[in-house]
């Protein structure tokens, strides 16, 4: 075999030829080997976490979308064997127009097609109002971006959601690109609290919290897509319409153009902060929980965040 006959082979198996080249480790993998190297990161994350007990009750925060998704077929796939343990899905609709009811389309299809059971929670039941109709009620001097009530009242309704289901844990589909860039945003906006506890397993601060974990972490989001991609999964592909305003774009861009320029950068942040985490924790102050005045839900100040924007909309 010639030298250019090698390096069309995968690296792996070094039987198929190769469709995918990894610049941070200088694989080359065939789309078997790929896959099955996506599958074994997330077992060895899940491992190197502790993200789950054998008894566990999962439920899976899924939005339709490509990480989501391949979350909630790899999970599937490996817990299927873990008899005292279980999946359900969490589906929040936050009420988009002309976005949104595909995303829902595509979930509950694919739960359907891997027999997993699914909650919907809209927040038009739990808030009263869908987001376009929060968003078209902001006040025109509030500078919070559309992205900002979202996340807000999707954390807060899929925690909600998995109390609904019984879960014990709620997974979600963050890949590592999603903590690199919440990484910097905290640090761009002085938020050190957030920074430290912006962890692969989140800490359990109240009893109505459910304890929330990322398997897809130490994922590139362009291999969780190409994961999706080569097992051909139905996923959603159309940006959200609000996603324009978020700085995270401006810090995506600034990311990618590192990662191409310095492959591994992505990595390199994510575990640099991760070593300096439990450091910075010993010196953060204790947060003490209460319930919201307003909703009795865990909250660190008399009116929690969400109940807080939602009287800006009121």
């Amino acid at each position: 075999m010639s030298r250019t006959d090698a390096r069309k082979l995968c690296t792996s198996c070094k039987k198929r030829a190769s469709f995918f080249s990894r610049s941070y480790s200088g694989e080359r993998l065939c789309k078997k080997c790929f896959v099955d190297s996506i599958e074994s990161k997330v077992k060895n994350t899940i491992n190197k976490y502790k993200m789950f007990r054998f008894d566990d009750k999962i439920a899976i925060a899924l939005s339709g979308g490509k990480d989501s998704l391949s979350l909630l077929h790899i999970l599937a796939k490996t817990e299927k064997n873990q008899q005292r343990s279980s999946i359900i899905a969490v589906i929040i609709d936050e009420g988009i127009q002309n976005y949104r009811d595909e995303a829902l389309k595509i979930a509950i299809s694919n739960c359907k097609q891997l027999g997993v059971e699914f909650k919907i929670v809209s927040f038009k039941d739990l808030y009263g109002l869908t987001l376009d109709e929060i968003i078209s009620r902001r006040k025109k001097n509030n500078r919070q971006s559309s992205c900002a009530f979202c996340g807000v009242l999707r954390r807060k309704a899929i925690n909600y959601a998995a109390r609904l289901v019984d879960a014990d844990k709620v997974a979600t589909g963050h890949t590592l690109d999603d903590e690199v860039q919440t990484i910097l945003l905290n640090i761009f906006h002085g938020d050190s609290s957030r920074l430290i506890k912006g962890r692969p397993i989140s800490d359990v601060v109240h009893s109505c919290f459910i304890q929330k974990v990322k398997p897809l972490c130490e994922i590139l989001e362009k291999e969780s897509t190409l994961y999706a991609y080569v097992n051909n999964f139905q996923f959603q592909n159309t940006p959200c319409p609000y996603a324009s305003e978020a700085m995270r774009n401006d810090v995506r861009s600034m990311l990618n153009f590192m990662e191409q320029k310095h492959a591994g950068t992505k990595f390199t942040v994510f575990k640099t902060i991760e070593k300096i985490r439990p450091t910075l924790y010993k010196m953060d102050k204790k947060n003490h929980f209460r319930n919201c005045c307003k909703c009795g839900e865990p909250s660190s100040s008399n009116l929690c965040k969400a109940c807080e924007m939602l009287n800006q909309v009121r």
